[in-house]
């Protein structure tokens, strides 16, 4: 029998669809719901589903800012069983976050309990907390139950929810936004609401201004935590054209005055969402680290309001020199990005500048007022048909009682009589108007038939028709003036910016929290000052170990005298120094580090591993320590005899990975000297003496160099080429002045001619002087 595929059986129900198409339409699918439906916010309104939800489900409760408190349980649980399915958690940390006052600038929800704080702590549970809504969210939510806005059907059909928030301030802008979707985002920084509509206002009176005039209104963003706005104007400007940028935020601080010439910097206002516990936090690892060599501690000191200690550690410190150091290496200062990614009408994710966010909202509130008034029309014809009814039933008052009292269907009586002037009722107040003019025939509606039925009894005194009449009146000249603004676009914006002018009365910056809490000021340009400018310049002695533990004692100590080591350690190098010195530091693999004298340890203990300051790989050796010299030259060599002069600010590493300055890959780095001198003696492990100019050796500021020395090459013990000899020590001197080396007994031995052992560079050389140390140093 011959093989045959046979294609996998299908249902009737089955559907076949190539797979790249089937992935790429579900994940289309979740790609919108998630940009539609989670995190982008509406422009109109300027909330996301689940914030719009929360609001909905509160109005619904009745919590409004005058009344009662209700778990935050019952309201996120109501939330998510009406409106919101999905988790309970999520609902409640929306929710929280409405009534933090350090991350909305206009909280939306009055929270009791703890909801969080500035440190970071997460709120408490929400059976442990309670909230209602805020003024600010009743704003909102005005005008919902007048047709305002669409609603529709929630998730499972029972109920309907608002499409948008009828929102009688620009929330959008006011209170922010931050969002993650498929492919887009959106990061929106709070302002100030009174700055805001001032904005609006301005577009109404003339809705071609140009973005860059409305920042005479709005100059930036203002953050509920405070700080200062330093970001130029131009890039600000430029930020709200496009809908894209940053603004360079500063935390606000002073000098606090301690007498007799001490001082401390207070920060009272910290960057918009940064956790004071964590800016703490990185200040102390600043002050561990000591990137910042100005700044001694930190303290908090924080109550209701921020206050957190910085002390300097000098009194001499120039206090906006260490200011400007803590705001490049700390959270001090921050970059707050501006995406205005949002959802125009709903559906349409763009990126929008400052006036096209304005002029979504100021469109909206116009939908907003016209659906109003055409709802407020509906309800005055309604009451007026009433009206008309009862004037009616009044004047008739005798035939409308007959009917209500004998007749077996009253209702329907009432609509089939007719109501003619010679059934009205004498009055001497004012002469009946027939409703339908001049029509000799007058009939009630069924409305109107339903509304006498249901009319109390003590409603039939005199007094209440000339009520009526006066109601009927009023609701008349209501009704024209509302016809008059629905045909009248000036009247429409008119009554718009009537609107807003008393939303700017109770949010403004006469309102309680409505003055602008961000600063907005040019950055000064912080000075590059040199290290020792800064640093209080006092005398140490440098200690390194042969186990390289590094410490700097207190003043110029006799360098002779005996120290304290660990155990099967011992002392390698010793120097005089200050605070202000630099120190380079030389590695076996040709690497240069430099470390601050100022950042060493304090001599009281055995000190710390120099390892621990700078990346030198536990295998290297540590050549030499020098204090850096400006314009002064190196000579730097290997093992097998190659180097070259090289510049000392050209060793300098910026990094604690060093700088790699002579290449070493089959040898080791043997020599660190600085030049001294017009000649170069140097001695080979073979005790091979040579002398030659120092103008021989090139300068370079990496490399491999140039032989200095030339040695034998002998086969080793496994068959290996090795050096006979090598590289052992290298030093300069002035020619003149002959050559010195030191002797047993603290004497010193000094060449003057020099002649016999001179030769070109890469020479052998020969035998060295009289007297020269067994073991082929110069010291």
């Amino acid at each position: 029998m011959s093989d045959q595929s046979s294609a996998p059986e299908t249902g009737p129900n089955d559907i076949t669809e190539p797979l790249r198409r089937a992935i790429g339409d579900r994940y289309l699918t979740y790609a919108l719901s998630t940009i539609m439906h989670r995190a982008l916010p509406d422009a109109r309104d300027g909330l996301k589903p689940v914030h719009r939800r929360i609001l909905y489900a509160m109005s619904r409760l009745r919590l409004s800012p005058t009344g009662g408190f209700l778990k935050s349980a019952k309201i996120s649980g109501d939330t998510m069983g009406d409106f919101h399915p999905h988790g309970d958690a999520a609902i409640y940390d929306a929710m929280a976050r409405l009534a933090q006052d350090f991350n909305v600038r206009y909280p939306l929800v009055d929270g009791q309990g703890n909801f969080g704080n500035i440190d970071g702590d997460n709120p408490a549970a929400s059976r442990y907390t309670e909230a209602r809504m805020t003024v600010a969210a009743e704003a909102l939510l005005e005008g919902l139950s007048e047709d305002a806005v669409d609603f529709r059907d929630n998730y499972d059909g029972r109920l309907t929810e608002p499409a948008v928030l009828p929102a009688t301030f620009p929330n959008l802008l006011a209170n922010g936004s931050s969002g993650i979707a498929v492919g887009m985002a959106t990061n929106i920084p709070p302002h100030n609401l009174d700055e805001l509509i001032k904005a609006c206002l301005r577009l109404i009176e003339r809705p071609d201004t140009r973005d860059d005039t409305l920042l005479n209104d709005i100059p930036g963003p203002d953050f509920p935590t405070g700080g200062v706005i330093v970001e130029p104007p131009e890039n600000i400007a430029t930020a709200y054209r496009t809908g894209r940028g940053s603004f360079r935020l500063r935390a606000k601080w002073e000098v606090e005055d301690l007498g007799r010439g001490q001082w401390q910097i207070v920060v009272t206002e910290i960057p918009y969402q940064i956790q004071k516990s964590k800016l703490i936090e990185k200040l102390a690892e600043v002050i561990q680290t000591k990137k910042v060599p100005l700044l001694a501690d930190v303290r908090d000191e924080s109550a209701e309001d921020i206050r957190v200690i910085l002390e300097p550690r000098a009194k001499t410190v120039d206090a906006d020199v260490m200011m400007g150091m803590l705001f490049r290496n700390s959270d001090l200062e921050t970059r707050f990005s501006l995406n205005m990614n949002v959802l125009i009408d709903g559906l349409t994710p763009k990126v929008c500048s400052l006036k096209e966010v304005l002029r979504a909202f100021l469109d909206h509130r116009r939908d907003v007022l016209v659906r109003r008034s055409k709802y407020r029309l509906e309800k005055i014809d309604h009451r007026l048909e009433v009206l008309e009814g009862f004037i009616i039933a009044f004047l008739h008052l005798d035939r409308v009682i007959d009917i209500i009292r004998y007749d077996d269907d009253p209702k329907q009586a009432l609509m089939v009589e007719d109501w003619s002037k010679d059934h009205v009722r004498a009055t001497s107040e004012k002469d009946y108007v027939s409703p339908v003019g001049d029509d000799p025939e007058v009939s009630l509606s069924e409305v109107q038939a339903e509304a006498i039925l249901n009319m109390r009894l003590r409603s039939l005194r005199r007094l209440e028709e000339l009520e009526l009449i006066k109601e009927r009146d009023t609701l008349m000249e209501e009704r024209a003036g509302i016809e008059d603004l629905l045909e009248s676009d000036d009247l429409q914006w008119a009554k718009i910016a009537e609107q807003l002018k008393e939303t700017r009365k109770a949010f403004g910056k006469t309102g309680p929290g409505g003055a602008r809490r961000t600063a907005i000021e040019e950055a000064e340009e912080v000075v590059e000052v040199p290290l020792e400018a800064m640093i209080e310049k006092e005398p140490i002695t440098v200690v390194c170990s042969k186990m390289g533990w590094v410490r700097a004692m207190t003043g110029h100590i006799d360098l002779t005298r005996e120290l304290k080591f660990k155990d099967g350690d011992g002392p390698r190098f010793i120097f005089h120094a200050e605070t202000t010195d630099k120190l380079l530091v030389f590695g076996a693999n040709g690497r240069f580090y430099t470390v601050s004298a100022a950042n060493l340890p304090g001599g009281r203990g055995m000190g710390e591993p120099l390892r621990l300051m700078i990346d030198l790989p536990n295998d290297v050796e540590i050549v030499d320590i020098l204090i850096h010299t400006l314009g002064q030259k190196l000579i730097v060599a290997s093992a097998e005899g190659n180097g070259f002069v090289v510049p000392e600010e050209e060793v300098v590493a910026q990094t604690r990975a060093g700088k790699q300055v002579l290449n070493v890959k089959d040898t080791v780095a043997k020599i660190c000297t600085r030049v001294a001198g017009d000649h170069i003696a140097v001695v080979s492990e073979n005790a091979k003496f040579l002398v030659f100019p120092v103008e021989e050796l090139p300068e370079m500021n990496r490399g491999k160099g140039v032989r200095i020395q030339k040695y034998k090459k002998a086969t080793g013990r496994q068959g290996m080429l090795e050096l006979d000899g090598g590289l052992s020590d290298l030093t300069t001197f002035q020619w003149g002045d002959g050559l010195s080396w030191p002797m047993g007994g603290g004497k010193t031995r000094t060449e003057p001619d020099m002649t016999e052992w001179k030769a070109a560079r890469a020479g052998v050389g020969k035998r060295p002087p009289y007297g020269f140390p067994k073991n082929n140093k110069f010291s």
